[in-house]
């Protein structure tokens, strides 16, 4: 076993932190290989509880070296916020290494992003508003802000004047917003050059030479399979790749690298801001759910939106990722309900289907199919078998497991990191 990616196969939130945290403590390297922070992963270990935006999980883990990926947008206000905030708590992060080619969020990509959000009223993305969308965008056409141009003051000064040029037509001229600084942006970013430095690494080589070696690296995906750019529900989506085949380039490794791939999902279903949702229930069950869950956003506070289990949507996600495993989390949370449903079809227009439309039209019109199975009464936060479960929480494991089409090797049964049923070793 060398290289293991973990993806979220729902719409984000599913507690992929837990599952990176919990396999963090035996692997070598832990590397997030896309998305900014607009991700938020909440990890509780005994009294202690760590809310990440950017930094990897598995830096919780001393063993393990963290790693920003190529693939990744970095806020650096954010960045060094959460670096002072664990190493004031005790933590060492001082062998974080950072990809010389990621590409730097500025103050620009978050005015562009709210602005943008606002102008389009009601037909809204949902985004986070902290500019990873305006940062990418700048990466494909050309003109991005790179790690590795702040350690060159011409460049990157000549880099940020080229890409405010049009920014700030746009900003007068559209929005009726007044124009940015260059030499501002510039100097706040210049500012983070000396902490910066050591961090900047060519982490590809580094990564391609620890598996080379023998080591196990685990490749960490933020957002989820359904937020993915090309294969989520467009347009309500990230503006990366958090699929698996996203860790060979996010990371700068081959596809040959990857020897498991493993998918993290809620036993239920949440989803933040704007887009399709079959399951999502906007009445009391809904609003149990998001009491009993804490569900709420980890990066906005934003309250989620709940819905049962939609087998569907998981389902799409292990084909797509090739899924060796996955992992059920906040099983927990659905205990003491009398019955549990399950979205095991969709109707649309009078037909039904078993797998996920291929249209934006029919997701939007799809109607829940619902199989129910027994609840639970019992506390299952001390479960760390299989067997120490319910029966019917056991039944209920095993229908989704048969739905999705993949194993289930481990589960989340309260949000501690001991709180774990262990069924198959995920390494």
């Amino acid at each position: 076993m060398a290289g293991i990616v973990v993806v979220g196969a729902q719409w984000g939130d599913e507690g992929k932190g837990k599952a990176v945290d919990i396999l963090g403590a035996r692997v070598d390297y832990v590397v997030r290989y896309s998305g900014g922070n607009n991700a938020g992963h909440t990890l509780v270990v005994g009294d202690e509880k760590y809310a990440l935006h950017l930094l990897p999980s598995g830096i919780l883990n001393e063993n393990a070296i963290p790693v920003i990926g190529n693939g990744v947008v970095i806020d650096l206000d954010v960045l060094f916020q959460e670096i002072d905030g664990l190493t004031a708590r005790g933590l060492d992060v001082s062998n974080l290494l950072i990809s010389a080619n990621a590409h730097i969020i500025t103050g620009y990509h978050q005015i562009i992003d709210k602005v943008t959000e606002r102008f389009l009223g009601k037909h809204k993305i949902g985004t986070t508003g902290r500019g990873i969308g305006p940062a990418y965008s700048d990466k494909v056409n050309r003109i991005g802000i790179r790690v590795q141009d702040l350690l060159d003051e011409s460049i990157l000064r000549q880099k940020v004047s080229a890409a405010l040029e049009q920014k700030n037509q746009l900003l007068l001229k559209l929005y009726n917003r007044a124009a940015i600084s260059a030499d501002a942006i510039s100097e706040n970013l210049l500012s983070y050059v000396e902490r910066l430095r050591p961090m900047v690494t060519d982490t590809s080589r580094v990564l391609n030479q620890a598996l080379d070696a023998g080591k196990i690296v685990l490749f960490e995906g933020a957002q989820a399979h359904h937020l993915d750019v090309d294969h989520g529900t467009y347009p309500y989506v990230t503006s990366s790749n958090p699929v698996a085949a996203g860790a060979c380039i996010g990371a700068g490794v081959g596809p040959r690298r990857i020897d498991r791939a493993i998918g993290i999902f809620k036993a239920y279903t949440t989803r933040v801001g704007e887009g399709p949702f079959p399951t999502e229930l906007k009445d009391e069950a809904g609003e149990k759910l998001r009491a009993d869950g804490g569900e709420y956003g980890t990066t906005t506070g934003r309250p989620r939106r709940c819905g049962w289990f939609d087998a569907l949507v998981v389902e799409a996600a292990c084909m797509v990722n090739g899924f060796t495993d996955t992992f059920c989390t906040k099983l927990d949370v659905l205990t003491g309900w009398e019955k549990i449903p399950i979205c095991v079809a969709y109707d649309i227009n009078g037909e039904r289907t078993n797998q996920l439309p291929m249209t934006q039209t029919d997701f939007h019109h799809a109607v829940p199919v619902y199989e129910f199975l027994d609840g639970w009464s019992e506390d299952i936060s001390t479960a760390r078998s299989f067997a120490d479960l319910p029966r019917n929480a056991q039944a209920y494991i095993r229908r989704l497991e048969e739905l999705i089409g993949v194993r289930i090797s481990g589960i989340g049964v309260g949000a501690d990191r001991e709180e774990t049923v262990v069924i198959h070793d995920l390494l």
